[in-house]
């Protein structure tokens, strides 16, 4: 059994502008995400997926993640999540890679214990 992890960060909040690359305990909360999901035992690939060059930079300086740039179109207010993951989980069935399980880590929900996880 395969499992993916997909942490979406979007641009161009309405109510915190760019919350999601605020920092706490001086990381952006999008590198609070991607370190957490690399800790899991039973993750297989991690993607981070942006619409943000900015967002993706950040995520970049973290090892061994996928990095995907999502249309506009998915990054907007009125972007369903489903429809974000359903992009990406068919980008990595085009390339051959079929996941059984999908954990979603939202940047904006960084106080997460492994335990709760494994």
């Amino acid at each position: 059994m395969k499992t993916i992890c997909i942490i979406p960060a979007r641009s161009r909040s309405k109510s915190i502008k760019n919350k999601n690359i605020k920092k706490l305990r001086g990381d952006h909360l999008i590198v609070h995400s991607l370190k957490f999901a690399k800790k899991l035992n039973f993750v297989d690939k991690v993607v981070f997926s942006s619409d943000a060059d900015n967002y993706i930079k950040i995520a970049s300086r973290i090892k061994n993640i996928s990095l995907s740039k999502r249309p506009n179109i998915l990054a907007n207010d009125k972007t369903l999540m489903i429809d974000v993951i359903k992009y990406e989980i068919n980008k990595l069935k085009s390339k051959g890679n079929i996941y059984d399980f999908i954990l979603i880590l939202q940047p904006t929900c960084p106080f997460r214990k492994l335990k709760d996880f494994n």
